[in-house]
């Protein structure tokens, strides 16, 4: 059995939220054992939380490129290899590279950037996850491990700092 147990802090406002993150942090909890579940999207920033690094820039660009290769094997490769002259007009046409480089572009960065954010939100996901009635009513939860022995100090310290409800609750640890 772990010494530890994962308590759930309920808070109506954005600004005591903020000031209970920043208590945690004095109190020893790290960002990655933080939790800030809300039914409205925070941005780092506003939490004062550190940026998460991602992928899907790195992928889309990626994409991008394979999908320029693609466009200008499409209008320069093919007649390369197949040269086919009609009516005088040029065997490697510049003007409809424009397009089809465009589109051809378009096409591979949207579509990496697509499975990329399947990929980063974990989709599908079939292990269960955390779910408060409240956060539907507008309520915004910080979910943090403690120290058994130190329960009562938590629990004290999030209630002066705004937090409606503290309580243990049963999370699975990554």
């Amino acid at each position: 059995m772990t010494d530890t147990l994962t308590l759930l802090a309920l808070f109506t406002e954005i600004d005591p939220t903020v000031s209970a993150i920043d208590k945690l942090h004095e109190m020893g909890i790290s960002d990655d054992e933080l939790n800030v579940i809300s039914g409205i999207p925070f941005s780092h920033e506003v939490l004062g939380r550190p940026r998460l690094p991602t992928f899907i820039p790195r992928l889309a660009l990626g994409g991008a490129m394979i999908g320029l290769v693609a466009a200008l094997f499409l209008i320069f490769g093919i007649p390369g290899l197949y040269p086919l002259v009609v009516g005088g007009q040029p065997v490697f046409p510049i003007p409809p590279f424009f397009i089809i480089g465009f589109e051809l572009t378009m096409l591979g960065l949207m579509g990496t950037a697509f499975v990329g954010l399947f990929l980063a939100g974990r989709f599908p996901s079939y292990e269960p996850v955390m779910y408060v009635q409240e956060i539907s009513d507008g309520k915004i939860a910080v979910v943090f491990p403690c120290p058994i022995g130190m329960q009562a100090q938590f629990e004290e310290a999030m209630r002066t700092l705004g937090a409606e409800q503290v309580k243990p609750v049963e999370a699975k640890t990554l």
